[in-house]
């Protein structure tokens, strides 16, 4: 087998999939926002953007302003919003028309004053309130505030107005989401009622599409269901996992019961015991919790657990009862039989932290295909 090294292989023809399929569940008046924030979910934010950019999303969203830069370093013209837009780069946010998120009074004062510096008329702002998830966000008790200052101050123009669920994707929550929803509401009814003009209204997340069509307004923001999770298993069977973790094997060594393997000596070998060394570790993404047999990858097919502590730069794997060579191809994880989802709901965590783990000496591979 030819020998291709650690990379993660991203499936751009699943994204599309995974893109017209998301839209397919919300109203041709409404716009689509990707999420693209931490290099996409970990799959290379440029290559994913591109794709997304192709297909026509009308929108995207990072987390800072940094990765709005870097798409419009790249060829990005679509609108970028930028979540959690800091006040030390609000001025950057201008300076490449990028879309803050206001979520506090000191943003507010802030951008404004950046803007009125750069002579700025109408520039674009989305207003985020918090309705429950109590992590960002404007109090809805200071919604005429907010409208005081943004009526008397030409420099900005409200774009969107946004909140974000926060258990949208559990429909034991429901009584909690609908009253989140019933607040966005209120708040959104003051604003159009004291401004003279139209913005989008966003706070649908992927399992607010999914779950909560009352929910999708004018646009709706997907993040995990591009990359093809749906946070249940019902909307999972229609979504494609995009990408495969692979790596290959460096050395194959050998050990007699009462050796050890790895640091602090934490496997102790009971049985003559063959290993592979796998050139992928901690330092990559593969945390130290997938070590002690918490993790299985598979090796010409067959299942090889973890032996003792994940080390920065690699990690072993028995391979005692596997015919194998050094060079032949492990798969950590891929699209299919052992996703993402399922190697990090193994090991007691979720696939968000795995996937946007994946540190960038990862290279990544990408596939697509339909584009050809």
């Amino acid at each position: 087998m030819q020998y291709k090294g650690t990379r993660l292989e991203v499936n751009l023809d699943a994204l599309a999939h995974n893109y017209h399929y998301l839209k397919s569940k919300i109203s041709g008046a409404t716009k689509f926002m990707a999420v693209v924030k931490a290099n996409a979910y970990g799959h290379g934010i440029v290559k994913v953007a591109q794709k997304l950019q192709d297909l026509g999303t009308d929108y995207f969203a990072t987390a800072y302003t940094e990765e709005g830069v870097e798409l419009r370093d790249n060829g990005i013209v679509t609108p970028i919003l930028i979540l959690h837009a800091q006040q030390h780069n609000l001025e950057i946010c201008i300076d490449r028309c990028l879309e803050p998120v206001i979520y506090s009074m000191e943003i507010l004062d802030a951008f404004i004053a950046f803007a009125k510096a750069k002579q700025q008329q109408s520039y674009p702002i989305h207003l985020e309130f918090n309705t429950g998830l109590n992590r960002i966000g404007i109090d809805p008790e200071d919604v005429q505030k907010v409208i005081r200052i943004v009526k008397s101050s030409p420099e900005v123009k409200v774009r969107g107005l946004q909140s974000h669920l926060a258990a949208s994707e559990d429909l034991n929550e429901d009584d909690f989401t609908q009253q989140q929803i019933t607040k966005f509401e209120k708040i959104a009814t003051v604003l159009k009622e004291e401004l003279s003009y139209d913005f989008l209204l966003h706070e649908a997340n992927t399992s607010g599409i999914l779950n909560y069509s009352n929910a999708h307004y004018t646009m709706v923001r997907s993040g995990i269901g591009l990359y093809g999770f749906g946070n249940d298993s019902k909307h999972d069977v229609h979504l494609k996992p995009i990408s495969s973790l692979k790596s290959n094997i460096s050395q194959i060594r050998s050990i007699e019961p009462g050796e050890t393997v790895s640091y602090n000596r934490k496997f102790v070998a009971k049985d003559p015991t063959t290993y592979a060394v796998i050139p992928l570790g901690h330092g990559d993404g593969i945390n130290r919790i997938y070590g002690y047999g918490n993790l299985n990858v598979f090796v010409n097919g067959k299942p090889a657990p973890t032996l003792g502590i994940i080390c920065m730069d690699m990690f072993m794997v028995d391979i005692t009862r596997i015919e194998a060579k050094v060079g032949d191809e492990v798969v950590i994880f891929d699209e299919t039989v052992h996703t993402s989802r399922q190697m990090a709901e193994d090991a007691g965590t979720i696939s968000y932290e795995l996937l946007t783990g994946i540190q960038k000496r990862v290279q990544r591979v990408y596939i697509d295909t339909l584009s050809k």
